[in-house]
């Protein structure tokens, strides 16, 4: 184990405990499921995890459909996601009827799923910055068709300015301004403000966005805006828990909010 490592490795032991501060909980989200066997090892140090209700972002099936109950059990909270589409699949096509159709979808997969129906929904935004005519049509239908069903609406999206004309702009600051209420979970794994890939609950509002309910402020591999972030990454640029191997299963991104569970999805 190089030194690199093992100065990761103390400071993601430093703060343990996901219940130590009481007010910010530390959680945990990735496209592969863990599997079962890893989650009581999990829930030593992450209070909360994302949820797929769809096929993750370049998978083709969804290896969390089927496992809300055994998740739950374990102990978890949970932030409840679903896989919006991207900008080449909206050009050209009715956008608003693909994000009330897409809004439906969610629905009913997390009543398949068996969870509350006011739960919050996130949906996963992954193109950054000012949102295109599409993309606005997209989400302003989806989050109607998820109020209208019932339960609550929220969007992951980027936190991190990027030039806009004369300015800049981040995706959550323009959702914020075009969609009241729609709860925001943000990523910017930027150092600062982000503490880099160590275990440190703390207000998601130190994301720099405004309101923020989730802060989500490292990921796996390291991104191209962390690069200049030096704690707590291992060699292969991965964020791992304390105390588990490292391999494919325990890489993660990782999150602070200010609940344990962010959805209401127990």
């Amino acid at each position: 184990m190089s030194r690199r490592v093992i100065a990761g490795f103390v400071l993601f032991t430093a703060c343990f405990c996901w219940a130590q501060a009481g007010q910010y909980y530390l959680g945990f989200d990735k496209n592969d499921y863990p599997g079962d066997k890893l989650l009581p090892a999990l829930h030593k140090t992450f209070a909360y995890t994302g949820f797929w209700l769809n096929n993750p972002p370049g998978m083709n099936s969804n290896p969390w459909a089927g496992k809300r109950a055994v998740v739950r059990s374990a102990g978890f909270g949970f932030v409840i996601l679903f896989n919006g589409r991207l900008d080449a699949q909206l050009k050209g096509q009715d956008a608003a009827a693909l994000g009330a159709s897409d809004a439906k979808t969610a629905v009913a997969s997390a009543r398949s799923e068996g969870f509350p129906v006011h739960a919050v929904i996130f949906i996963d935004q992954e193109e950054g910055g000012r949102l295109l005519p599409e993309q606005a049509a997209y989400l302003g239908a989806w989050f109607a068709g998820i109020a209208k069903a019932g339960s609550r609406a929220g969007i992951y999206c980027s936190g991190i300015d990027v030039p806009d004309g004369q300015s800049t702009i981040s995706t959550a600051r323009d959702v914020a301004a075009r969609y009241s209420g729609v709860k925001l979970w943000v990523f910017n794994d930027r150092c600062p403000p982000a503490p880099g890939c160590i275990l440190k609950a703390s207000d998601p509002e130190r994301s720099e966005i405004k309101d923020a309910v989730i802060w989500q402020y490292a990921q796996s591999p390291q991104s191209q805006f962390a690069a200049g972030c030096k704690a707590g990454y291992a060699e292969d640029k991965q964020c791992y828990p304390p105390g588990l191997p490292h391999t494919h299963a325990t890489q993660i991104d990782i999150n602070t909010s200010n609940s344990s569970d962010p959805s209401a999805g127990r």
